[in-house]
Order: structure tokens, then C-alpha cells, then sequence
């Protein structure tokens, strides 16, 4: 299949983004604590699929427990957009509730068991090759 480029923001806009992924896709559903809590689904992509339309400025960082993950947030909305995972720190982990869907011809939802991240990681470094 053929990639193509899709859009995505935060829920004010100041935050706009594309990437390039395949019209038919697997979104991640993680149970974590930080995912759970903002309702991330993740849509794992390699880093130089991915373009910030916007300046750096508009977000702001956060990081946790080994400071791998790099979680970006809009500065004025507080949106989690995307960010970069500690299983896939070559990666970007789009949050597909942030993205326009209508250029996808199929999404699928698959449950991750982040609450037991160290055994569970593993089966998700292959999503950011190209």
C-alpha cells in the first residue's frame, strides 16, 4: 500500500501537524497511567514521517520515571498531540484523536497492557521503522 499524508492538531489549533502513514492503520489503546488519563490512542510512526507545521514554541514538555518519553502538550489548550515514546524513541506516537480521519480507509483498535510496559514494549519497536 501507498503512504499518504494526513493532518492533525491540538484542540485550539495553535498546534498543526502531517505525517505520511498508509491509508489503513492500528491504533495502540494503551491502559497506563498517562494514557489512560488523557485518553491517548496511539498511532506510532517513524520520526521522519512526521512534520510540525508549527513552531516548537507553541508546546511544552513534560517527562517522567526514566525521561525517555517525551510528552509534548499545546502550550494554550493543553491537547497532547503527540510525543515520543520510550518504546520508540526513533518514533513518534500521533494521538489519533488529534488527527483528521477522513483520509484513513481503515482504522483498527488494539488494546496495549502498558500497566505491565517492561514484558509488553517489545511488540511495538517494529512501528517505527520505515
Amino acid at each position: 500500500m501507498m503512504s499518504i499524508v494526513h493532518k492533525g492538531d491540538c484542540h485550539c489549533g495553535r498546534v498543526q501537524f502531517e505525517f505520511e502513514s498508509e491509508p489503513d492503520v492500528e491504533i495502540h489503546e494503551c491502559n497506563c497511567s498517562i494514557c489512560s488519563r488523557v485518553g491517548f490512542q496511539h498511532l506510532i510512526i517513524p520520526a521522519a514521517a512526521f512534520k510540525l507545521l508549527t513552531d516548537w514554541q507553541e508546546l511544552t514538555l513534560y517527562t517522567f520515571s526514566t525521561g525517555v518519553a517525551k510528552h509534548y502538550f499545546c502550550r494554550t489548550c493543553g491537547v497532547k498531540p503527540f510525543y515520543v515514546p520510550r518504546s520508540n524513541p526513533d518514533g513518534i506516537s500521533i494521538n489519533f484523536r488529534c488527527v483528521d480521519d477522513s483520509s484513513f480507509s481503515h482504522v483498527s483498535f488494539e488494546p496495549f497492557d502498558g500497566q505491565n510496559w517492561e514484558q509488553n514494549a517489545g511488540a511495538l519497536s517494529h512501528l517505527s521503522q520505515p
